[in-house]
């Protein structure tokens, strides 16, 4: 692990170290092609000949003893006086000829090549950030997580893209403004996942970050009359990952459900197959479950209004909404009993009048505090919803027509040992698996 450590800070040093070069070359060419410009209409003397012929054939004078170059035949001056012809030759109008004969015979030094080690160094710096890079967006989402400490401590609100490319608070779109700038990734029978483009401001930096990396969210809505919703785990509920579980159980769908203790163990109940396999935590307030074969989602109080054997279940933490209201200490009260105002990775699951469920979670750089998953929640039709585990826990998988694709807030794979770089595995998760098509049987007549 020291050898790896060794690396990406090296790879890491490289990326400033060209940074740094690239930027104090662009600033000389710059500077040298605005002073080569000047002296082509007349505002400056002609400096960089002094010394050489046009000195020369001055008489002999400071100048024509050395003029510009006497006295600074340092490395650094011969760096100046080369960046200085560099962009000299950027402007050279025909009817100048070629800017070299104009200069001292010495500026040939200035021309040599480099070196070869600096051209394989710089070669090898770059390669090497280019690895750490990949690398880094394989096993720690780098570019999502860059947005999200990014704009973790900006105080301005959501913005979400509409359908016609502007900018607006996700406060102020009505319900037809959100569905429209909802962008359809995939589509199936009983099943449809889209995409939102998010932003908000955060400073120069922060609004950089997020227009080189992107910002989404992701809607995605389940039927049950086509889908059947369960608990998926382990034995002894060892951690694992939506990925695992997916391929595991053969799901279409997986996503990150109980919070877990220390130790990796879930917090509150888990029934699976209409038995109990885990305590209630009594601090919960939301609940997913399962009865009479229809999913709900939303505050545990639903558990007992809604009839019949409990099938599956797991519990979920806040409880946001119910019969369209959002709760009031969702707003007014966001971090007395949650990290509310906290602008993080976030998972809402919830379900319309019409019984379809809708996941609003965060993707790539969408980060959200929990008044704004709410209010999304509210204009997309969600009558009850709960948060589901979420921040470096969250992570989901959907199965698509061109494979399963995976979103993990950071490393679930490698087994360091460092925080923030130590693995995210969950004991449970929620899967979404296709009903099984039924078989209609047609007797036979004796």
């Amino acid at each position: 692990m020291s050898g790896l450590f060794l690396f990406v800070a090296g790879s890491g040093l490289g990326v400033i170290v060209m940074f740094g070069f690239a930027m104090a070359f662009r600033v000389s060419i710059s500077v040298a092609f605005v002073h080569a410009f000047m002296q082509d209409l007349g505002f400056l003397p002609t400096v960089l000949g002094a010394g050489g012929a046009e000195g020369g054939q001055s008489g002999g004078g400071e100048e024509g003893e050395g003029g510009f170059l006497h006295e600074r035949e340092s490395e650094w001056g011969w760096c100046i006086v080369g960046a200085f012809h560099a962009g000299s030759s950027l402007y050279s109008p025909p009817k100048h000829g070629i800017i070299m004969s104009r200069l001292p015979p010495r500026m040939a030094k200035a021309q040599t090549p480099k070196p070869r080690w600096l051209k394989k160094l710089l070669l090898t710096l770059l390669i090497g950030s280019a690895v750490v890079w990949v690398f880094g967006e394989v096993y720690f989402n780098l570019g999502s997580n860059a947005v999200a400490l990014a704009v973790r401590n900006s105080t301005q609100p959501l913005q979400v893209r509409t359908k016609r490319g502007e900018w607006r608070k996700a406060a102020t779109l009505t319900p037809g403004d959100l569905n429209q700038a909802l962008i359809q990734r995939h589509a199936e029978p009983g099943m449809r996942w889209s995409t939102l483009k998010v932003r908000r401001d955060a400073g120069v930096v922060g609004n950089g970050v997020q227009k080189l990396c992107g910002a989404e969210l992701h809607v995605v809505v389940i039927m049950p009359e086509t889908f059947e919703f369960m608990t998926s785990f382990l034995p002894k509920f060892a951690v694992t990952t939506a990925e695992e579980r997916l391929k595991a159980d053969k799901l279409d769908f997986a996503i990150t459900a109980n919070f877990r203790d220390p130790k990796g163990k879930p917090l509150g109940y888990v029934y699976h197959e209409s038995r109990q396999l885990n305590a209630a935590f009594k601090e919960w307030s939301g609940s997913f479950f399962v009865k009479g074969g229809r999913p709900y989602f939303g505050p545990k109080s639903l558990l007992d209004e809604v009839p019949g054997v409990i099938e599956e279940a797991t519990q979920g933490y806040p409880a946001v909404m119910k019969n369209h209201t959002v709760f009031s200490y969702v707003d007014q009260k966001p971090d007395t009993y949650f990290d509310g105002s906290k602008i993080t990775y976030r998972a809402l699951a919830g379900m319309r009048r019409d019984g379809a469920i809708v996941f609003v979670l965060s993707g790539d750089g969408g980060v959200m505090n929990v008044s704004e998953t709410a209010e999304l929640a509210r204009k997309l039709d969600i009558q009850h919803a709960t948060l589901l585990d979420g921040g470096r826990a969250l992570q989901y998988s959907i199965v698509t027509e061109d494979g399963p694709w995976h979103f993990a807030a950071v490393n679930t794979e490698l087994d360091l040992p460092w925080y923030p770089l130590d693995p995210q595995r969950s004991p449970v998760f929620i899967g979404v698996r296709r009903r099984a098509p039924q078989i209609i049987t047609v007797g036979q007549s004796p």
